[in-house]
């Protein structure tokens, strides 16, 4: 097996709870040679060493730090290593490009950019480097979705009509870094976390978006920058079928589970009805601990847990969405490169990692939502032939 060195770029929430363990469990399986993570700040760095549950997990593990700008990085990197991109949504464009340019291999949080062209650029400077572009869409990866997408495509739910679905997350995210960036003019609730219920539609449906109207309301951050922090949405598909999203920072703290988000989706054979509903919330735990508090944890986003020897092992569709666009980069480093077009053909193909060439639509949604959220919640519509998003 090939073993590829990996430089994640960016070191908040989403490098503490998913990505550096992801990593450092795929370096404990051989995977992964070194990792090195670059971020501004110092203390930044820091804190991602000292994280508690990491230490735990992986005694011994460790990763290059460093607060140079990532261009630097990438040029000390071994060829085609692969980056991971975890900055602020509104940076990611630069930092991929520039990645790929060095020759590198690119794993995205999601969302990819922010711009159906920004994406059609980035698929092609991959393409022409024979690079895989992976976007950690990590919903795609729990079982119950794979579940719904197979039986969907067999046809026994019918054809998707209305949907529901929403994704609060806890108050305190308000005093994180996302107040220096999730602001009014950057993003908004819905492009940061309803692109996950857009995307898992269209995962399990294969019917794409046709327009967007996203309604956001004003509110302050501690810090007082001002973002849209909540958001009413309004999906048209191809069929037709319509799908409600609503998303905030707003969940109340002393609320049970790290957040609360589910999804319905009604369907119809025309003589028929069937129901698609996940409760991604509350997923069958309940813990009342003797010190007086309770949660309700969820066992299938990202835990750790002991299956003996050193540390921890994490578990989760959170690690699997990781371990898979690891894997496909390995498979495509390992290829001939007069094979390598025709295996990224096949990955787009397959449809299950999402990639810039398969799951466009999630950008074309981003951007006609801001379109709309900045201009009141008038409806954007999406135009595939010319690229393009407009006002109706």
């Amino acid at each position: 097996m090939t073993s590829m060195d990996v430089a994640v770029v960016g070191g908040g929430m989403i490098a503490h709870d998913q990505i550096l363990p992801s990593l450092y469990q795929l370096q404990r399986l051989g995977m992964i040679g070194g990792v090195a993570v670059c971020a501004r700040r110092q203390s930044t760095l820091d804190s991602l060493a000292a994280n508690p549950a990491i230490r735990r997990a992986f005694p011994g593990h460790g990763f290059l730090a460093t607060t140079e700008p990532y261009a630097e990085l990438y040029k000390k990197l071994p060829p085609r290593s692969i980056v991971v991109m975890a900055l602020p949504d509104h940076l990611h464009y630069d930092a991929i490009l520039a990645a790929l340019r060095a020759d590198h291999h690119v794993l995205a949080v999601k969302p990819l950019v922010l711009k159906a062209a920004e994406s059609v650029e980035i698929e092609q400077e991959a393409r022409s480097r024979g690079l895989m572009v992976g976007i950690e869409y990590h919903k795609r990866f729990d079982d119950r979705s794979l579940m719904a997408r197979m039986r969907y495509r067999e046809g026994r739910f019918g054809e998707f009509k209305l949907g529901t679905a929403c994704l609060l997350e806890k108050w305190h995210y308000r005093g994180s870094n996302f107040q220096n960036w999730c602001t009014t003019e950057n993003s908004d609730a819905f492009t940061y976390i309803g692109c996950h219920y857009v995307d898992l539609v269209a995962f399990i449906t294969g019917l794409v978006p046709t327009s967007v109207s996203v309604y956001g309301l004003r509110d302050r951050f501690p810090n007082g920058n001002e973002g849209f922090l909540w958001t009413d949405a309004r999906v048209i598909w191809s069929n037709g079928a319509c799908l409600n999203v609503q998303n905030a920072l707003g969940f109340p703290d002393a609320a049970p589970g790290s957040n609360t988000q589910g999804i319905t989706m009604y369907c119809s054979t025309g003589e028929r009805g069937a129901w698609i509903s996940h409760s991604d919330q509350y997923r069958g735990l309940q813990y009342a601990y003797s010190d007086g508090s309770y949660s309700e944890p969820s066992p299938d986003y990202f835990q750790y847990v002991d299956l003996g020897g050193s540390g921890l092992t994490p578990v989760g569709y959170g690690y699997k969405s990781v371990k898979a666009i690891v894997e496909a980069c390995i498979r495509v480093e390992a290829s001939p490169a007069s094979m390598r077009p025709s295996l990224l053909e096949e990955i787009d193909r397959t449809g299950v990692i999402a990639t810039p060439a398969n799951s466009r639509y999630n950008e074309f949604v981003i951007e006609a939502g801001r379109l709309s959220i900045l201009n009141g919640g008038r409806e954007a519509v999406i135009d595939y032939k010319s690229g393009t998003v407009y006002l109706r």
